[in-house]
């Protein structure tokens, strides 16, 4: 390749911020989609994000994809149109099983709990990403690519080209898109994913193709209006609390508690071993936490 692929989404941030200046320009006086304080947010927390992932993207995720294929079977010949279109599969294919890892493993959830905290959705909650995704392992659910014969950059380019897809999915301003809804991740589709409302947790994991939600059961259509955050709101705008607030959290449920289970389990493990008492003293907490 003649470029840099890790670089890919910074290339595109112009396109990205004309976008959010004119989603912003079209809910003027219509709705409060946006305010200052949660898009210079996320605007924050995006620069953080790049930051980090760019460093440890030259620092040791290309050494270890190079290590992978130089080590696997070699069985890709690149670039051909199909093993562009496998590399386009196979790639979505693992991007929903990553994202279903980070909501149902508490470890990645802390970092992936950043971008749905938001209680508002534009495209600028498309920029709220955490830092911390190196940590806690995304770059993992990309080697078996490089291990059957993937060269790494294009392995990071399809990554690149995938989120660059899911950064349109983020938004109000188009309600349904015909027979793609029944092919591919949609603004409906995603605005469900969005949703704190009891149907809608846990829903819409895909990148670009919704078929795998539609295969593994994870799939809901967009019935009533999504509620958008999390079950247990984070009522703050900084950048560093948004960041760190449920790796806090879960490592002080894991030393209260003495079990190294809170690591590893879904985020609401905890409170299901708790008395039954407790449980409803818990739901009413977070229900009066939830603005409505």
């Amino acid at each position: 390749m003649t470029f840099d692929p890790g670089l890919f989404l910074l290339g595109l941030a112009p396109l990205f911020v004309l976008t959010v200046v004119l989603e912003a320009w079209y809910w003027r006086g219509k709705r409060a989609m946006y305010t200052i304080r949660d898009t210079l947010s996320n605007a924050t927390l995006a620069l953080m994000h790049q930051a980090a992932d760019t460093l440890f993207l030259w620092a040791f995720v290309r050494t270890v994809y190079q290590w992978c294929y130089d080590h696997g079977a070699q069985w890709i010949n690149l670039p051909s149109m199909w093993g562009v279109l496998v590399l386009f599969l196979l790639q979505d294919f693992l991007y929903y099983w990553f994202h279903r890892a980070s909501h149902r493993i508490r470890w990645m959830w802390s970092s992936h709990v950043v971008h749905h905290s938001s209680e508002r959705m534009n495209f600028s909650t498309a920029f709220r990403q955490s830092l911390t995704y190196p940590l806690s392992g995304m770059w993992l659910f990309w080697v078996p690519l490089a291990l059957i014969g993937f060269p790494p950059d294009w392995v990071i380019l399809a990554v690149g080209l995938s989120l660059a897809y899911q950064f349109f999915v983020h938004t109000q301003a188009v309600d349904r898109l015909g027979w793609m809804e029944q092919l591919f991740n949609t603004p409906s589709h995603h605005r469900v994913h969005h949703g704190r409302n009891s149907q809608y947790i846990d829903k819409n994991y895909a990148g670009v193709l919704i078929i795998w939600d539609k295969l593994f059961g994870t799939f809901v259509d967009e019935q009533e209006a999504p509620d958008y955050g999390i079950v247990r709101p984070i009522h703050s705008h900084n950048p560093l609390l948004l960041t760190f607030h449920e790796w806090r959290d879960m490592f002080c449920d894991a030393w209260t508690h003495r079990d190294l289970r809170y690591l590893w389990k879904p985020p609401e493990w905890g409170e299901q071993q708790l008395h039954p008492a407790r449980q409803e003293e818990c739901k009413l907490i977070n229900r009066q936490a939830t603005p409505h």
